[in-house]
């Protein structure tokens, strides 16, 4: 394999029913960030069926170029047709760099095009930067999240990452950005296609918010118990106009359900206002909210580590203070 043949960064702009996916959004926003690092462009890769509406939306949001692949067999996500058509792109354009989100989606993706292209997977990064000597550093939790460990591919190409949601910021759209629209055909193996159906897709109605999209964020942990300390919690959020979530503790307990949980083995957030009660503060649980843009602990031990993150921390008890909270606000909107 030559290396130098190799350039650019790629990015799977991930999409379902037509819409694309936030973390593809901020992906290419890190993309462009380390693009211009290497003195090279960004490409976004967009596979489906009558989506080409969709290529100049990626290029205001940092892509330099976008490769389209429209074919009907790509309109439902399914593995196999998904790994003929960015293959495809990989072999044609050589890549340097290829990011997917850390999705349902990307985390079946991704395994299956490292193989099938021969080079190296770094799942679940948390920081991805340029080293000097050009090589791609992708930074993961390792080891339980208690220590982060820095990976690189140095012979093999494309050098692949995921992402998961949440980590990277976007760039704000600029909807006068230009950009070259690329259209790519792929003479599919229906053989290979063809031996899997789909036979129905079935999908889950939302009922709660989804917390990796919520602006502000009350989370409880181990301090809040398993008694009503989570409706004391749900209170102060509603004056807050926010999400209740919480860290693991409390999912394993049975108190939250799992789409609620923040940390490494839950959801990444970054919301305006981060509020959390009786969480101490364990690596796993600061990997999935340390990015956010005010964070607020309250605990009774002040030496929990969660206050070395915070931007203002309250000692005491969650019971006593977050109520009271909870009421001023109700004052001061009277």
């Amino acid at each position: 394999m030559n290396i130098e043949e190799y350039k650019d960064v790629y990015v799977f702009a991930e999409q379902r029913d037509g819409k694309i996916q936030n973390v593809a959004l901020e992906l290419l926003g890190k993309a462009h960030e380390l693009a211009q690092s290497l003195g090279e462009k960004v490409v976004a890769v967009l596979c489906g069926n009558n989506i080409a509406n969709k290529a100049q939306s990626l290029i205001a949001a940092g892509a330099d170029k976008v490769v389209l692949i429209e074919d009907p067999v790509l309109d439902t996500y399914m593995t196999e047709p998904y790994t003929q058509a960015i293959t495809k792109v990989i072999q044609d354009c050589k890549p340097s760099i290829f990011m997917l989100g850390a999705t349902t989606i990307g985390r079946d993706l991704g395994p299956r095009l490292s193989a099938r292209n021969i080079t190296g997977l770094t799942a679940d990064c948390t920081k991805l930067e340029i080293g000097e000597d050009r090589t791609f550093l992708m930074t993961r939790p390792a080891f339980g999240g208690n220590l982060m460990a820095t990976i690189t591919c140095k012979n093999h190409r494309p050098q692949m990452a995921t992402v998961r949601p949440g980590v990277m910021q976007r760039m704000q759209a600029d909807e006068s950005r230009q950009g070259e629209i690329i259209p790519l055909k792929v003479n599919f193996n229906m053989e290979k296609i063809n031996r899997v159906k789909l036979v129905e897709n079935v999908k889950e109605t939302k009922t709660i918010a989804d917390i990796a999209e919520a602006k502000i964020l009350v989370s409880g942990g181990r301090g809040v118990g398993t008694g009503d300390g989570f409706a004391k919690l749900e209170a102060l959020a509603h004056e807050l106009g926010g999400e209740v979530s919480s860290s693991r503790a409390m999912v394993d307990a049975g108190v939250m359900p799992q789409s609620r949980q923040v940390g490494q083995t839950g959801k990444t957030v970054r919301p305006a206002l981060y509020m959390a009660c009786g969480i101490s503060g364990a690596i796993q649980h600061l990997a999935g909210m340390e990015e956010s843009e005010f964070i607020i602990a309250i605990n009774k031990d002040k030496f929990a580590p969660i206050f070395s993150v915070a931007d203002l921390g309250i000692v005491g008890d969650l019971h006593k203070i977050v109520p009271m909270l909870t009421q001023r606000l109700k004052e001061m909107q009277k």
